[in-house]
């Protein structure tokens, strides 16, 4: 009983050795929470697909009623904004090329006389597919207003299409990503700390002081651990709140769910940066193989593109990416709501990552230590 108190003072003593080392300095106080703040509100207003503002030009051949009752059904849509009327063609290409309108809507002269007797009446839309994404977007928009423009002047159709998106029912593209930052912005930060705890006691001449310390490999590993683990987690706790306070997105699952996914996802994360710094050698070599690391696991992630529509090897290769999971575990908690057993499938790789990672570096610190 005695053997196992002191192996925990001497663990909690490591512990807070690591936790002054981290909040000491006042500006790296700072640099803990402000990015994650400013990081979640860039993303939450800057990082968005959503389309709110369109500027148009129109070159109405036909000036009639029909015409003039499309526009302002474009007009007044809060969406789209006329920036300019043009009197031929010929001015179409300019005003796109200045990107002085994502659009530009032609109206053929006999656009009236067509509805009038029954026939179609073709309207052109021109693009500036520099940007597919925005433009793919804007023909969205058109489309939906020249649909409800259809359904107000036509006949009743005898069968209706009703659409409906779950757990997004206003089809924003921030319900999706803002979830995910939950995860991913405290993964950076989380294998950067971890990632730099060995390297810096090599560089402030610490570390030889560890090796005639009583402490075992592992007694280190946990007290490096646990502080950058409950650093990862409160960030996480922040971003959350930023989401669900500002953002106003709704949480529809349970909270403990969401922090038990978190936990295990910030196990993951500091097992991999814990391996990497028992590797480096210093600090710049802790921090450049951490954001070597960082930019494939986003990618891989499915937080921006679907893990289905990529290549069946890089499929195979997420199954050893944390974050795929831990942004999984996330948006299925917080969105979805999904229970336990809907969501337990996912454990199983971060805790196998956690399972591998941490020994290894457990292993590379007893190395070290030899």
């Amino acid at each position: 009983m005695a053997g196992v108190i002191r192996y925990l003072a001497q663990v909690l003593f490591l512990i807070r050795k690591e936790f002054l080392a981290i909040l000491k300095d006042p500006s790296s106080r700072v640099l803990l929470v402000m990015p994650v703040l400013v990081q979640s509100l860039l993303f939450g207003y800057g990082a968005t697909y959503d389309l709110t503002h369109v500027p148009y030009g129109v070159l109405d051949q036909s000036r009639g009623a029909a015409s003039g009752e499309l526009l302002a059904r474009l007009d007044g849509s809060g969406v789209f904004e006329r920036v300019a009327t043009l009197d031929n063609s010929d001015q179409i290409a300019g005003l796109i090329d200045r990107n002085e309108a994502l659009l530009v809507l032609a109206i053929p002269p006999d656009f009236e006389a067509r509805l009038a007797s029954s026939r179609e009446a073709p309207v052109q839309v021109i693009l500036d597919g520099r940007n597919s994404a925005t433009a793919s977007a804007a023909a969205g928009q058109v489309g939906a207003v020249v649909a409800a423009y259809n359904a107000a002047i036509g006949a009743a159709a005898p069968i209706v299409i009703e659409r409906r998106a779950w757990f997004n029912p206003n089809l924003e593209s921030r319900w999706n990503l803002m979830p995910a930052l939950i995860a991913l912005l405290s993964m950076i930060q989380t294998m950067l700390l971890s990632a730099l705890s060995v390297a810096r006691e090599r560089e402030q001449g610490t570390f030889d002081q560890l090796l005639v310390t009583p402490l075992s490999p592992m007694q280190i590993l946990i007290g490096k651990a646990l502080p950058t683990m409950v650093i990862g987690i409160v960030q996480s706790t922040l971003i959350f709140l930023v989401i669900l306070l500002w953002f106003e997105i709704p949480m529809n699952g349970a909270v403990w769910l969401l922090y038990l996914g978190l936990a295990t996802f910030t196990l993951a994360s500091v097992g991999i940066g814990l391996s990497i710094s028992a590797i480096a050698l210093s600090m710049q070599q802790a921090m450049l193989y951490t954001f070597m690391l960082v930019m494939p696991l986003t990618l891989l992630s499915g937080m921006l593109t679907p893990v289905r529509n990529m290549p069946e090897a890089l499929q195979v290769a997420t199954y050893a990416n944390p974050l795929r999971f831990g942004i999984d575990v996330v948006r299925r908690v917080y969105l979805e709501g999904a229970g336990p057993a809907e969501v337990a499938i996912s454990f199983v790789p971060m805790l196998a990552v956690a399972g591998l990672t941490l020994p290894v570096a457990a292993w590379l610190f007893r190395h070290r230590l030899s």
